[in-house]
């Protein structure tokens, strides 16, 4: 493939924009964590009722209201997964997100059943799948925030940061090294869903994304080796799966990227899909076993 300068500036620059608008959320405080991850959340619920109208038509006939009440119960969810620290004049968020949510699914139901009288099982079905991929996972985030936050911060680190940034910098890393690995020595083919992909590559990356984290997070963070290797491990399965799940939606319905709001990069899902996945399984992981 031919060198286009102009595409590579308009790569270039977008991934600039993002990494900065990513790392102000990220580390800015608490309340910019939760606004970046607001964006996200919606940005991504957007993106996938689009694609699910392509894969089911019927689902691109749903009420506005189906559309606009399912997103703000997912958002109800994530508010209702914070902790104490998010708290605005005595009013706790997780409540006002416990309230959010219910008014949401109210309003569902009552449109659905009442006024429309045509309850359609499968848009409902596909809306709560996109409940669980993409609003569990925002809630699990911001509960893997709030995890060290009562504890402040340590030598200057916010420990609630820890657990967000370890899965995000692991999908970073193996997502990177992959691509390089795989444009060296990669030849066999990871699957079918998604043909760019080698064995070779995802092996090379995984190792190298699982190498790097340990070894920086016991040197700098003097953070237990086996954790480190377990939750980056988790990670980067994890992630592997959730980018091939989302390249199946992609053609399912027929597209190439799921979006263009990032101009050479495609869209919400199409950056966020590997954490999607990975953060629920950290999630999981150390609530049961950590």
């Amino acid at each position: 493939m031919a060198f286009n300068l102009q595409t590579f500036k308009t790569r270039t620059l977008t991934s600039i924009v993002f990494v900065i608008v990513m790392l102000c959320g990220l580390l800015i405080n608490h309340w910019s964590f939760l606004l970046l991850f607001s964006i996200i959340h919606f940005g991504c619920w957007h993106e996938y009722q689009k694609l699910a109208g392509k894969i089911d038509t019927s689902y691109k006939n749903i009420p506005v209201v189906h559309a606009y009440s399912i997103m703000l119960a997912g958002w109800g969810f994530m508010l209702w997964m914070t902790n104490d620290a998010y708290t605005i004049t005595q009013i706790k968020l997780s409540n006002a997100g416990w309230y959010i949510m219910l008014a949401a699914v109210v309003a569902l139901l009552l449109i659905e059943i009442l006024l429309i009288r045509k309850f359609n099982v499968k848009a409902l079905l596909i809306s709560l799948a996109g409940l669980l991929y993409i609003s569990f996972s925002c809630g699990c985030m911001m509960d893997l925030r709030s995890e060290g936050m009562i504890f402040g911060n340590f030598f200057g680190i916010d420990l609630g940061l820890i657990l967000p940034l370890l899965v995000i910098i692991t999908i970073w890393i193996n997502d990177t090294m992959a691509y390089i690995v795989g444009s060296l020595i990669g030849r066999t083919p990871l699957s079918s869903i998604s043909p760019k992909k080698t064995w070779e590559g995802t092996i090379g990356g995984m190792l190298l994304a699982i190498t790097t984290i340990t070894v920086c997070g016991y040197f700098f963070l003097n953070a237990d080796v086996l954790q480190l290797i377990i939750i980056s491990t988790i990670t980067c399965i994890a992630g592997i799966l959730g980018d091939l799940f989302e390249s199946k939606l992609k053609r399912m319905a027929g597209v190439k990227d799921s979006g263009n709001i990032m101009p050479g990069h495609g869209g919400f899902l199409d950056r966020f899909d590997s954490l999607l996945f990975a953060t629920i399984f950290v999630w999981l992981y150390v609530k049961l076993f950590s």
